[in-house]
């Protein structure tokens, strides 16, 4: 059976390396056939339930998960509606129905449009598909650090990007399945969108009141559980910057490797370029370049 995700390389960041004597190193995720690893989960959710019968699954997605959801379902041969938030750009609307999937629009966040994607998939008899939080959907994404631990040593820090928790739990499933319990996990959100942070320091899920960002992929108000659960056993840091600072760091990415990926990755990309105090002299530091094809907002 060909999988649909690829196995994507892990760059050295030779420009990092020479002005601040860091060893950055990228998880480049951006070059997924969907342009993010949400393909990942996508495929090994829709894969499991297909076995099982499914025929039509129903997405809530702010854009990258709805696009690979209908990506993996074009590919697989099922129905694929997806539900999407009026603040979704027309670039990505276009995207997800270039690949034969339905797009209905309705709410004014992705909280409101997955309630509705629920309803619907009940009402309908589909699978419903969340764009973070099902086991499937985490075991997929955990790929990813099979991957990395076959490409290189295990590092001393991870660093990655935080929506839902989606990315974050598979991540950590990964790393106990790789016995990389010693590294250091770096979340990153934009202030705006930053649920994980929020519940990281009161010690319980808060849901958001509004979100606030232009990295719309990180908006969700209220993070799964487990992403809080599975932290608890690793040693996490989160973090938090400016809109601002999240796209000056997808500039500072795309010169140097001429790929332009979303905010909600410059989140990630952010602390090497902008906060290199939290990197350590001889550290080695993956960053997971989580991509996004949503990059209008730079045209």
């Amino acid at each position: 059976m060909e999988k649909l995700f690829i196995e994507t390389p892990i760059y050295a960041s030779h420009k990092l390396k020479k002005e601040a004597g860091k060893n950055v190193f990228y998880k480049m995720e951006c070059f997924q056939p969907t342009g993010s690893f949400k393909i990942r989960g996508m495929e090994n959710l829709c894969r499991a339930h297909i076995e099982k019968g499914a025929k039509y699954f129903i997405s809530s997605s702010g854009g990258n998960a709805g696009y690979s959801m209908a990506f993996v379902g074009k590919k697989l041969g099922v129905k694929v509606k997806v539900v999407l938030p009026n603040s979704t750009s027309q670039f990505m609307i276009e995207k997800i129905e270039q690949l034969d999937a339905e797009v209905e629009i309705f709410g004014n966040v992705w909280d409101e449009a997955h309630l509705h994607a629920l309803e619907i998939a009940e009402k309908e008899g589909a699978v419903y598909v969340s764009p973070f939080d099902d086991p499937l959907l985490w075991q997929g994404h955990a790929t990813m650090i099979d991957e990395c631990a076959k490409q290189m040593i295990q590092p001393d820090k991870v660093i990655v990007s935080v929506g839902g928790g989606g990315l974050l739990c598979g991540i950590f499933l990964g790393m106990k399945r790789n016995n990389w319990k010693s590294t250091e996990i770096i979340t990153t959100e934009t202030i705006g969108a930053a649920s994980f942070y929020a519940s990281w320091k009161a010690k319980k899920v808060v849901e958001l009141k509004k979100i606030a960002t232009i990295a719309t992929s990180l908006g969700a108000k209220k993070i799964t559980s487990m992403a809080l659960d599975l932290a608890s056993q690793f040693n996490v840091t989160p973090t938090t910057m400016d809109d601002k600072t999240a796209i000056e760091s997808t500039y500072l990415f795309a010169k140097e490797y001429n790929i332009q990926v979303e905010p909600a990755c410059g989140a990630a990309l952010s602390i090497p370029y902008f906060r290199p105090e939290l990197i350590k002299e001889n550290e080695n530091v993956l960053v997971i370049v989580c991509g996004g094809v949503n990059t209008t907002q730079f045209s």
